[in-house]
């Protein structure tokens, strides 16, 4: 009996290993639809930028910071924050349903393959946390408050940068880093929670509470009428921000109450796609083509005050702090945690790749944007220097990770084109029964 000699028991003790064919498809989907969320929200930033640093940026700064809202629900926000609190909800709605969605019916509802971007994220995130205050340990002021800041990967962003290079990076480091920066935006809503929660309001949040479980019950019901679910979740989302807590939060709470399955009862993926796909299908494209773009739009546009502003905003402690933490931290963090995984349970890479192939991914995580900018202006407040030194400080940090991150992953291109030939014929040749049982 040659028990190991299998597939399935191979993949286990291996990192990196292909997915299933149903997770791939999937995967791949979500890929292509975050590739265009990520060049609008490229050009977004660099309109904002653009005008920021025009003659007109009186007029940039006029919109960005026009109230609008009733007070009387404590909804009396500028277009920045509704950005920031509204729009960015929806982001982490989505995120919530896709965090849901790969560990109840994905391939990382196995603990072994959920293992490694859990542990990646955490170590991607540890470091560069430990990094900023490092360097900001001694420079007082409150600097410390932005330790949180380069912790974040923008997926985005990231997959942007995967489009312009034109990798065919292999599907399975395709969805560890999808899943890690999803597991990323879960750590990060956690911070928001805790850390950037100061005058909490009992009254509101049990009333959250109240029409959270509403939600859930009608939505574990596979209730889909949105006259009674949209109320509810916009009640919910403006409970959250009147307790005091960040009003994203509510997103990803409302993301985990939607049912992945169709039939809970039947307690596997077999059951097929529930509300959460449904949700899914919808709401991406809002989140990725206008949620996240036009958040960015309204948080990205720092005048940077010509060359003797950008590097008088490059020397402060908190912006090298940053800009360590997104290229050093984040790459030190989850090489350094995917290499104790491998220690720690005997598995190894990949045949067809090697740990090259995981600094480069390292690199790219930290290309850190949306939810580094929100906790910054969390950190410092919107619009102070610091915000804006950090502002800069994140698209430099991303910046140069991903320039080193295209670098390494341009120069395994060559191997990466051949696993993808491999996964095609691969998948051509696991598809033939399944063409059979429809034919027969």
């Amino acid at each position: 009996m040659n028990r190991v000699s299998g597939p399935s028991s191979q993949a286990s003790r291996q990192l990196f290993g292909r997915g299933t064919w149903r997770e791939t498809q999937r995967i791949g989907d979500v890929l292509r639809k975050e590739t265009v969320g990520g060049a609008l929200l490229l050009t977004a930033t660099i309109l904002a930028l653009t005008w920021a640093n025009s003659p007109w940026s009186d007029g940039y700064a006029t919109v960005r910071d026009t109230v609008i809202g009733p007070h009387a629900l404590h909804l009396d926000l500028s277009l920045g924050q509704w950005a920031a609190d509204g729009l960015l909800a929806i982001f982490f709605f989505v995120a919530g349903l896709e965090l849901k969605r790969e560990f109840v019916a994905g391939d990382l509802r196995s603990p072994r393959r959920a293992a490694l971007p859990v542990v990646a994220a955490v170590g991607g995130m540890i470091m560069p946390a430990v990094l900023f205050m490092a360097i900001n340990y001694d420079t007082g002021d409150g600097a410390l408050q932005g330790w949180a800041i380069p912790t974040a990967t923008d997926i985005a962003f990231a997959l942007a940068v995967l489009a312009v290079i034109s990798t065919h990076l292999p599907t399975a480091l395709r969805t560890f880093l999808l899943a890690l920066a999803v597991v990323d935006d879960l750590l990060a809503i956690i911070i928001i929670a805790v850390f950037f929660t100061s005058d909490l309001s009992p009254v509101p949040l049990l009333a959250a509470v109240v029409t959270l479980a509403a939600f859930t019950v009608l939505v574990q019901r596979r209730v889909r009428s949105w006259w009674l679910l949209l109320p509810l979740a916009v009640t919910t989302w403006a409970l959250v921000h009147a307790s005091g807590i960040h009003a994203t939060v509510a997103g990803v709470l409302l993301g985990f109450a939607v049912p992945v399955l169709r039939s809970q009862a039947a307690g596997g993926p077999d059951a097929g796609p529930g509300l959460a796909e449904h949700f899914e299908h919808r709401f991406r494209p809002i989140s990725a083509g206008f949620a996240v773009p036009v958040f960015a739009f309204f948080s990205a546009g720092v005048a940077v005050g010509g060359l003797a502003g950008l590097g008088e905003a490059l020397r402060d402690p908190i912006a090298i702090g940053v800009i360590a933490g997104l290229v050093v931290g984040k790459t030190l963090g989850i090489l350094a945690a995917t290499f104790v995984l491998t220690r720690l349970t005997g598995a190894s890479l990949d045949e067809t790749l090697g740990w090259i192939d995981v600094f480069g991914l390292a690199l790219l995580a930290g290309v850190g944007f949306t939810v580094s900018l929100l906790i910054g202006e969390l950190a410092f407040g919107a619009g102070s220097e610091k915000d804006d030194h950090v502002k800069i400080a994140v698209l430099a940090g991303s910046l140069l990770a991903a320039i080193l991150a295209a670098v390494v992953l341009r120069m395994r291109n060559r191997i990466y084109r051949r696993i993808h030939e491999s996964e095609m014929l691969d998948t051509d040749h696991d598809n033939v029964p399944d063409v059979y049982q429809q034919n027969g």
